[in-house]
C-alpha cells in the first residue's frame, strides 16, 4: 500500500470523451515524491516533443503531494503543469485553497487532461463518478462568477477551479482560479485549459488517505501547529500577510516602479499592508489546514468600480501599485479584482500594462493603436487595458501575447524595457542591487518568477532565518551599499531552489518555514510518519535536485537553441542605473551577469551554455534523459 497517497492516477481524454484510472506507479512516487515532481516527470515522458502549447496533444496535469490533505500546517497545495504558452518550455503553477485535498479524498493523486472537447465543457468528479459535462451556459463568465454559479448548481461541498474570459481567449498568461481569489497564476496554465474548451473542474471526495503511523502522525501534526503558532513572528505575520513586506521592499529599494525604471515608490505607505487593514479588510482568509491565513478578504470602492476581493497580495501591490503607479490601495485592489474575474495573472498583467504605458509615452504605441491615452497612476487606463487583453480586442490582441512577443513584434527599442526572462514577466522585486535574487530570476525554470528561490535577504542584509526577522531588523536603509557579486550567490540560489521545489513536491505551503522560521527538519519527520518511508531532509533534497535537472532538460528539448542567451535579463536591468531611491545609481553589468551564470552552471554541473551534462544527469538518476539527449544530438 502507498501510505500518504490516494494511489490512483485519473486520465481524461476530452477529444474522445474517455475517462480511465491507473495505479500510481511506485517508481514515480519513489523518485519524484509528488506535486512538481510528478508534473515534471510525466510532462517529459508523455508530451510529444515539439507540439504547440495550445495543441490538443498538450497535457494539463493537476498533482498533489504526500502531505496534501493531512492534519498538519498548510497542507492544501496542488501543482498544475503543462508546456507553457508564455515560454514554450516547462511550466507549472502552484495553487492553494481546498481543491487538492478534495481531489485526494475523491481517490486521485494526479489528474491528467489531454485532447480538446468539441464544445465548452466541465469535468465533474464525485468520488468514483467522473463525467465530462456541457458548460455552454458558463462560457464567457468571469472566474469568480462562474465558481459561484457552479457551487450554486452543484453544492458548496464541491471544490471548483475555473478559467475566465482570458483563458477562453487564450491569453498567454491566463490563470486557473479557485476559492474566490486563489490562482495558479503563472506560466499560462489557464490558456491551456481554455484551449481544451474546459471551463471548470468540480470535485467532491468522501474518502480518506491511508497513513503509515496514524497515531504518531497526528501527534506530530498537532505539535507542528503548536510550534508554528509559538513562533515570534506569528502574531506579526498573520494580520497583513504578504502585503506586510511592502514597506521593507521600498525602504531597501527593491520595489519595481514605473515599469522597472526605478525601485522605490514614494506613495508606498498608501498601498501597504496597514492600508489594507485600515481601509479594505473584512476578515482573514486561509487555505486548507492553514494556521497563518495570508489572504485578506475585503471591499474596495473606486470611481472605476467597487468589488469584494481577496487581496491584494504583495506581488499585486508591487506590479500594479508600483509598476503601474496606482496611488491607493483601493485602486490596486480593484485592479486585483478585475484580473481575478477576467482570469489574468496579476503579475504578468502589471508588467504588460507598465510596458504598454511606457511605449505610449515614448511614441512606440500610438493613441490610435491603443484606442485612448494611457498613463501611469491612471486606474481607468489599467481597467481599459485589462478588459481589452481578456477579450483580445484591439491593442489587447498584442498585449495578450505577453511582453516578449509584443516587444518583438513592435520593436523600436521596446525590447530594452520588456521585463521578462524566457517570456515570463518579472515578478515583484527589482534586482539591480541584488545579484543573488537577480540570478534566481534568471535561472528559474519557468521564467522570471520569485517563488523558485527567494534570496533577497542575502543581498540586502546577509543571511537571515526568516523574512519576519529581516523586515523587523534595524538594517540601515537610507542608502544601500553596492551589493557584492560573488560565487556565494550561486550557492544561496541553488539551496533555495531545492527547498522550494521540495515543498511543491510534498504538497505543502512553504510560508511557515520561510516567513516564521518553522524548522525544515519537521517536514522530513512528517513525511516519514505519513508514508512509512524513512527519509532525512537531505534525502528529500536529492529528489528535489533531480526535479530541477529534469525541468531544465524539458526546456532544452522543447525550445530550439535553448541556452545561456535565454537566461539573460532585458537591457534595462544591466545598462540603466536605478533612477532614484535607496539604490540610486546601482546596476549589475552584463559582464557580472555572465559571471553569475558561469558560477551557477558550474555548481549545477551544467555546461557553459547551461545544458545539463551527461554525467550530471546520470548522477541525478535520469538515465532516460541521457538516452533521449543522445538520440537528439543534444550532447
Amino acid at each position: 500500500m502507498l501510505y500518504g497517497y490516494a494511489g490512483t492516477l485519473l486520465r481524461v481524454d476530452l477529444s474522445n470523451e474517455a475517462v480511465w484510472r491507473e495505479p500510481l506507479p511506485d517508481s514515480l512516487v519513489q523518485n519524484f515524491t509528488g506535486g512538481r515532481g510528478f508534473v515534471a516527470k510525466m510532462l517529459y515522458d508523455e508530451i510529444p516533443p515539439g507540439i504547440g502549447p495550445l495543441d490538443p496533444e498538450n497535457m494539463l496535469i493537476a498533482a498533489t503531494g504526500p502531505l496534501t490533505g493531512h492534519f498538519l500546517p498548510a497542507s492544501g497545495k496542488t501543482h498544475f503543469g503543462t508546456k507553457s504558452p508564455a515560454t514554450g518550455g516547462y511550466a507549472d503553477s502552484n495553487l492553494g485553497g481546498h481543491f487538492g485535498p478534495q481531489m485526494k479524498y475523491a481517490g486521485y493523486d494526479v489528474l491528467v487532461i489531454t485532447g480538446k472537447a468539441e464544445h465548452p465543457s466541465y469535468l465533474f468528479i464525485n468520488d468514483d463518478t467522473v463525467e465530462i459535462r456541457p458548460a455552454a451556459e458558463y462560457w464567457g463568465q468571469g472566474s469568480i462568477t462562474a465558481e459561484k454559479n457552479f457551487k450554486d448548481h452543484l453544492g458548496d461541498d464541491y471544490q471548483v477551479i475555473t478559467i475566465g474570459p482570458a483563458g477562453e481567449n487564450l491569453v498567454r498568461y491566463a490563470c486557473i482560479s479557485h476559492d474566490f481569489g486563489r490562482q495558479a497564476g503563472r506560466t499560462g496554465v489557464g490558456a491551456v485549459m481554455g484551449s481544451k474548451n474546459l471551463k471548470a473542474i468540480a470535485v467532491r471526495g468522501t474518502g480518506s488517505i491511508p497513513v503509515a503511523d496514524l497515531k504518531k502522525a497526528y501527534a506530530k501534526g498537532k505539535e507542528a501547529y503548536q510550534k508554528v503558532m509559538a513562533k515570534p513572528g506569528f502574531e506579526g505575520w498573520t494580520p497583513e500577510g504578504t502585503a506586510g513586506i511592502t514597506d521593507w521592499t521600498n525602504e531597501v529599494g527593491v520595489f519595481p516602479t514605473r515599469n522597472f525604471q526605478t525601485s522605490h515608490a514614494g506613495h508606498y505607505k498608501n498601498i501597504n499592508g496597514k492600508a489594507i487593514l485600515d481601509r479594505l479588510k473584512i476578515t482573514d482568509k486561509g487555505c486548507f489546514s492553514c494556521p497563518t491565513p495570508c489572504g485578506k478578504y475585503g471591499h474596495t470602492q473606486t470611481p472605476s468600480g467597487s468589488a469584494y476581493v481577496e487581496g491584494p497580495e504583495y506581488e499585486t501591490i508591487a506590479l500594479f501599485g508600483g509598476n503601474c503607479v496606482l496611488k491607493t490601495i483601493e485602486e490596486v485592489a480593484y485592479a486585483n479584482y478585475l484580473c481575478d474575474e477576467l482570469g489574468i495573472d496579476t503579475i504578468s498583467a502589471g508588467v504588460v500594462a507598465g510596458w504598454a504605458i511606457e511605449c505610449f509615452q515614448k511614441g512606440i504605441l500610438s493613441r490610435d493603436e491603443i484606442g485612448r491615452e494611457i498613463d501611469f497612476s491612471d486606474l481607468d487606463a489599467v481597467v481599459y487595458l485589462l478588459n481589452k487583453i481578456a477579450k483580445r480586442e484591439g491593442i489587447g490582441n498584442l498585449l495578450a501575447e505577453g511582453v516578449k512577443i509584443a516587444a518583438e513584434r513592435k520593436g523600436k527599442g521596446s525590447e530594452r524595457f520588456a521585463i521578462h526572462v524566457k517570456g515570463l514577466e518579472w515578478s515583484g522585486y527589482e534586482c539591480r542591487n541584488a545579484p543573488s535574487m537577480m540570478l534566481a530570476y534568471l535561472t528559474a525554470d519557468v521564467g522570471a518568477h520569485h517563488n523558485r528561490a527567494w534570496v533577497l535577504g542575502h543581498d540586502i542584509a546577509g543571511a537571515w532565518t526568516n523574512v519576519h526577522d529581516l523586515i523587523a531588523s534595524e538594517t540601515e536603509i537610507e542608502a544601500q551599499p553596492k551589493a557584492v557579486v560573488s560565487e556565494h550567490c550561486a550557492e544561496y540560489v541553488i539551496a533555495s531552489q531545492h527547498k522550494r521545489s521540495l515543498f511543491d513536491a510534498l504538497g505543502n505551503c512553504r510560508l511557515q518555514m520561510m516567513e516564521l522560521g518553522f524548522e525544515e527538519e519537521h517536514y522530513a519527520e512528517l513525511f516519514s510518519l505519513i508514508t512509512g518511508v524513512t527519509k532525512t531532509w537531505d534525502d528529500l533534497l536529492e529528489i528535489s535536485e533531480r526535479i530541477w535537472h529534469l525541468t531544465r532538460a524539458f526546456s532544452v528539448r522543447e525550445i530550439d537553441g535553448f541556452g545561456r542567451h535565454l537566461d539573460l535579463p532585458p537591457a534595462r536591468l544591466t545598462e540603466d542605473p536605478i533612477a532614484d531611491g535607496p539604490n540610486q545609481g546601482h546596476v549589475i553589468s552584463r559582464e557580472n551577469i555572465h559571471q553569475l551564470l558561469t558560477w551557477y552552471y558550474s555548481a549545477r554541473g551544467w555546461s557553459e551554455d547551461g545544458i545539463p551534462t551527461k554525467e550530471t544527469l546520470l548522477q541525478a538518476g535520469l538515465p532516460e534523459v541521457v538516452t533521449d539527449f543522445e538520440a537528439r544530438g543534444l550532447f
